[in-house]
């Protein structure tokens, strides 16, 4: 979001960015990205992140809920730019369209993804399977086996969430899961696709779309939503970079799992 200039860039935003900037550097500095050579160690990392695109749903969803009517009867709710900022979001996010131009939700994207390249998607599988049976999420992790520091970031999703607190989650989202792809990641999965084309190229179709859609147009679109949600109110914007900090904490954490799990690997076949 560097160099981004528009009327909401207010000096708070611009505060929060300087607030978090080193943990955002941390996160696309992080030694994952290096350590993922081959499809492999491509195919662990995708086993923890789709926790990630899962809940960033949850969470998406959530401001909807809290920023637009979706009850009936319906009524206006709220501000009607601040309507339109999460709906244009979710529209895209919920429908976008796969390599074939078939409609279809980021996960699903990214589930297809899995499945090209032969990572095994049965244990968020069984998760959500579990999730959508009981609502419980705690047994669902212990059912499915979930990573630890997998569960720990969905965890913190969903606190963030129980907070009902729209400002908090924009911010969250807003920050702290719409702009971290790294370019040196971009051009390790651009390299493993060359060799292997046919393993890659949806997950490549992927990435291309989340840099396409959400590091660019929506990510426009948060970063008013959050200036809106925010106001004038020093408590908000405090709590708002507070629920930040911890969230870009939960990523580095969630990055460490991964590059833990592929060092293991390597370790098992040496």
């Amino acid at each position: 979001m560097k160099g981004i200039f528009a009327p909401y860039m207010n000096e708070n935003l611009i505060r929060l960015q300087k607030a978090i900037a080193p943990l955002r550097e941390e996160i696309i500095n992080h030694k994952v990205y290096a350590a993922i050579k081959e499809i492999d160690d491509l195919k662990i990392f995708m086993q923890y992140h789709v926790f990630a695109v899962w809940d960033f749903m949850s969470l998406l969803k959530s401001l909807q809920i809290n920023l637009t009517c979706t009850s009936i009867p319906w009524f206006p709710k709220g501000s009607a730019d601040t309507r339109y900022l999460i709906n244009e979001i979710v529209a895209g996010e919920e429908s976008d369209v796969d390599s074939n131009g078939v409609r279809k939700s980021h996960f699903e994207l990214y589930l297809n993804a899995m499945k090209q390249c032969g990572a095994d998607t049965k244990q968020i599988e069984v998760f959500i399977e579990h999730v959508k049976e009981n609502g419980d999420l705690s047994l669902a992790f212990n059912v499915a086996a979930v990573q630890p520091k997998a569960r720990e970031f969905v965890e913190y999703t969903f606190e963030t969430i129980n907070s009902n607190k729209d400002h908090i989650q924009s911010a969250v989202f807003t920050f702290g899961r719409e702009d971290l792809i790294p370019n040196m990641f971009i051009s390790i999965v651009n390299d493993i696709h060359q060799n292997f084309p046919e393993s890659i190229s949806e997950f490549k179709y992927y990435l291309e779309r989340h840099i396409e859609v959400d590091g660019d147009h929506h990510s426009h679109l948060a970063l008013e939503m959050t200036a809106n949600l925010c106001g004038n109110d020093e408590q908000k914007w405090l709590e708002a970079e507070k629920a930040t900090l911890q969230s870009l904490q939960k990523r580095i954490n969630l990055w460490d799992g991964v590059l833990e799990g592929i060092m293991e690997r390597k370790l098992a076949e040496v």
